[in-house]
C-alpha cells in the first residue's frame, strides 16, 4: 500500500513538471517562416525579373527548406542595420556576405565560415600613380559607415596619423565603386568578391594594395538565443560542403569572374559599342529558344564578332561553324553573318536537346557550351570520366576538372572518342560566361547602342555561297 502511494506521488509530482520553454528553432518552426537579414546587391540578393536572386538567397532557400519553413527575406542595404534588426529579435540570422573580425566575435555568434575573402584598396587605373602603402597615400578613403573596412581603419589608429579617411552613410559599397569610375571619390575599400563581380563591367577599377588578407565570411546569429538555431546552421554548412554542393554554389555564382584581365574586358566592352551594333538585330532575330545576349557572347568567343574570321583548322564565320556543321543547319555560306549566326543557334539549340534532361540550368547550357567548343561526344566521355573518379557528372563544376585530363594518354585512351584539347572548352565557358554577364548587365541599364542609319554594313553580311 504504501509502495502504491509512492507510486501515486511521484507520478503527481512528475504531472506538475513545467515543460521547458520553446527553442529558438522551436521559435521558427512554430512560425513556419525563416527571417534572414541580407544586403541587396549582386553578390547577395538582388531581385531579376521580379524573382528573387543571388548567392545568399540560395543558400538561405537551402536552409528553410531543410527546415521544412517558408524563407522571408529581409533586405537592407546596410550592415549596421541588419546587425540591429538581430539584436532586436526581428529577424534570426544575417546572412550578407559578413567578415568576422574581432569586434563582431565579441557581440555576435557566427556560424561555419562558407567563403573566404580578401580586401583590397580600390582607384581608377589612369588617375592617379599606384600607392604601394598606407604611407604613400594622400588622397582620401571613403568606406560605408559600421562596415567591417570602418572598423579596419579605426583600428589602424595611430600607426598613421597623415591617413585621410572618412565613413558614409550615404552610399553602399556598390555605389562607392561607381563614385570611383565617375571620379568623386579617389579610393575605397572593396571585397574581392564584390570586386570580381563589378571589374566585368568597369574594368579601370584597380587594386592598390591588399589591406586584408583571407577573411573567413560566415553568417550571423544574436549571442542571446539558445543553441538550437545555431546548432542547426553548423549542420547544414557541414552537410553542403560534404556533399560538395557548397563548391557548386560558388562556381555557379563567383567561378567565372575571379579570373581577371584588363585587356579582354575593355576591348569587350569597346566592341560592345562599336560593333555589336551592326549585329544586334541578327541575334535578335535568330536566337530562337536562345537568350540573344549568350548567342552575342559565344559569337565574340568564336570571332570577335568578324564575320569573315577563320581559324587554322578550317571553322570559319560569326559564329566558327565547321563545314560539316554548317551544311547540317542548313547555311550555305559560313561567311554570310546572317546565315552563320542562324546557324550557330540552331546547333547550340542541338546541343542543349542532347543534354540530358534531368541536368538543371545553369549547368544544363554550360554542357551545352562545352559540346559546341569541343563536340558532344568529347563532352560525354569527360561525363563518363567523372562518374567513374566519384564525382557527380551532372555538375558542370566536377565535369571541368575532368576535361583537362582527355588531354593525357592514360585517360583518353579509356573513351570512345579519344584525345581530345579538354582544356579549351574549360576556357570557352568560362570567357562566355564573363561576356554574357557583362552583356546582360548593359541592356538592362540601357547601354548597348542600336545601329546608326548612316553606317555600312561590313562584308559578309549578305548572303552568297562559301
Amino acid at each position: 500500500m504504501v509502495r502504491l502511494l509512492i507510486v501515486v506521488l511521484i507520478t503527481l509530482l512528475w504531472g506538475c513538471t513545467p515543460a521547458p520553454p520553446p527553442t529558438a528553432l522551436d521559435d521558427i518552426q512554430e512560425r513556419g517562416t525563416l527571417r534572414v537579414g541580407t544586403l541587396l546587391n549582386p553578390t547577395s540578393y538582388y531581385l531579376h525579373h521580379d524573382r528573387e536572386a543571388g548567392f545568399e538567397y540560395e543558400l538561405a532557400r537551402e536552409f528553410s527548406n531543410q527546415l521544412e519553413v517558408e524563407l522571408e527575406m529581409v533586405p537592407r542595404y546596410s550592415v549596421r542595420d541588419l546587425f540591429q534588426l538581430l539584436q532586436d529579435g526581428k529577424i534570426d540570422v544575417v546572412a550578407a556576405g559578413i567578415d568576422r573580425t574581432e569586434k563582431r566575435d565579441a557581440l555576435y555568434r557566427f556560424g561555419p565560415a562558407y567563403q573566404t575573402i580578401t580586401q583590397k584598396l580600390v582607384y581608377k587605373q589612369g588617375t592617379r600613380q599606384r600607392p604601394r602603402d598606407f604611407d604613400e597615400l594622400e588622397d582620401e578613403i571613403v568606406v560605408v559607415s559600421g562596415s567591417s573596412h570602418h572598423e579596419f581603419l579605426l583600428s589602424l589608429g595611430d600607426r598613421y596619423p597623415q591617413l585621410n579617411w572618412r565613413a558614409t552613410d550615404d552610399h553602399d559599397a556598390e555605389e562607392l565603386l561607381d563614385l570611383i569610375m565617375r571620379d568623386e571619390i579617389s579610393f575605397t575599400i572593396a571585397d574581392s568578391n564584390t570586386l570580381d563581380v563589378k571589374r566585368r563591367y568597369y574594368p579601370d577599377l584597380s587594386v592598390a594594395f591588399t589591406v586584408r588578407g583571407e577573411t573567413p565570411v560566415a553568417w550571423a546569429l544574436a549571442t542571446t538565443l539558445d543553441d538550437s538555431l545555431f546548432a542547426a546552421v553548423i549542420e547544414y554548412f557541414g552537410g553542403l560542403r560534404d556533399s560538395g554542393q557548397l563548391a557548386h554554389l560558388i562556381d555557379q555564382h563567383f567561378g567565372h569572374v575571379s579570373q581577371f584581365n584588363y585587356v579582354d574586358t575593355q576591348l569587350f566592352i569597346e566592341a560592345v559599342q562599336t560593333k555589336l551594333p551592326r549585329y544586334l538585330d541578327l541575334f535578335r532575330e535568330h536566337a530562337g529558344t536562345l537568350d540573344w545576349r549568350l548567342l552575342a557572347a559565344i559569337s565574340y568567343q568564336e570571332s570577335l564578332w568578324n564575320p569573315r574570321a577563320i581559324s587554322p583548322t578550317g571553322v570559319r564565320g560569326m559564329m566558327m561553324l565547321t563545314l560539316p556543321t554548317a551544311s547540317a543547319m542548313g547555311v550555305q555560306s559560313r561567311l554570310s553573318a546572317e546565315q552563320s549566326i542562324r546557324g550557330g543557334a540552331r546547333y547550340l539549340e542541338r546541343m542543349l536537346q542532347r543534354v540530358p534532361a534531368r541536368i538543371e540550368d545553369p549547368d544544363r547550357t554550360w554542357f551545352a557550351l562545352a559540346a559546341y567548343n569541343v563536340g558532344f561526344g568529347h563532352m560525354e566521355d569527360a561525363r563518363r570520366l567523372t562518374q567513374q573518379q566519384g564525382a557527380d557528372p551532372d555538375r558542370w563544376l566536377d565535369v571541368k576538372k575532368r576535361l583537362p585530363l582527355l588531354r593525357q594518354k592514360k585517360y583518353y585512351r579509356q573513351t570512345r572518342f579519344g584525345f581530345a584539347r579538354g582544356n579549351e572548352p574549360v576556357t570557352y565557358v568560362g570567357n562566355i560566361r564573363r561576356y554574357y554577364d557583362t552583356l546582360v548587365w548593359l541592356d538592362e541599364r540601357g547601354r548597348i547602342p542600336t545601329l546608326p542609319l548612316d553606317i555600312e554594313l561590313p562584308i559578309g553580311s549578305g548572303d552568297g555561297v562559301e
